[in-house]
């Protein structure tokens, strides 16, 4: 019974090449454009009206100007009073931290604060450059702290002030250093305080 089973799959396959089943219904050729010669096709019409040059300079336009004033964070107000809490900066590894030779240099739970390896050696100024009055105050804090303070905007354009105060001004991209912060509300200064970060909203 296997032997007949192997001799019926060996001729099974030329069974299947030799017989012609004949035209099943009418064949028609590929009526849509190929993809790729069809985007050429566009690029090269809109390249000679040019529309192309636009659409390129309006993307050169809006990248500069993302750069020069990049969009406000969203969910942070001007403070209308004063206000102060702490932050922990204290982690816990959810994972080992092993090195090349995956050797464990530090276990799964173990807690760590950054400020006992780096302290904080300037002030964190938050602010919106959009207000002229927390701009004023912002300048007024940098000299009060003679230059230890670094400036760093939730709206407004960065590139401006830096060309008026001759000092390198900062921007929380994506908003992500006034999450970690707890900030809603600016002007807020953000100092070391031994093992912990002490924020104060400022109504400047």
């Amino acid at each position: 019974m296997a032997r007949s089973a192997f001799l019926i799959a060996l001729c099974l396959p030329s069974l299947v090449i030799a017989d012609d089943l004949g035209v099943i219904g009418p064949t028609y050729p590929i009526g849509e454009p190929h993809l790729l010669q069809w985007i050429s096709q566009r690029l090269r019409e809109k390249e000679r009206s040019g529309e192309l040059a636009r659409l390129q300079e309006q993307a050169r336009t809006r990248a500069v100007e993302s750069v020069r004033n990049p969009p406000p964070l969203a969910d942070i107000s001007a403070a209308t009073s004063k206000s102060m809490h702490y932050i922990d900066p204290t982690f816990t590894l959810s994972e080992p931290v092993r090195d090349d030779k995956g050797r464990t240099l530090f276990p799964a739970g173990t807690r760590k604060n950054p400020l006992e390896i780096v302290a904080l050696s300037r002030h964190l100024l938050f602010f919106d450059a959009r207000d002229i009055r927390q701009v004023d105050g912002a300048r007024k804090l940098i000299d009060r702290y003679r230059g230890k303070v670094k400036p760093i905007l939730v709206g407004g354009s960065y590139l401006q002030l830096m060309q008026r105060w001759r000092v390198p001004v900062y921007y929380d991209q994506r908003g992500t250093l006034v999450r970690q912060l707890g900030i809603t509300q600016v002007p807020a200064l953000v100092s070391q305080e031994g093992m912990r970060l002490r924020v104060d909203v400022l109504v400047l």
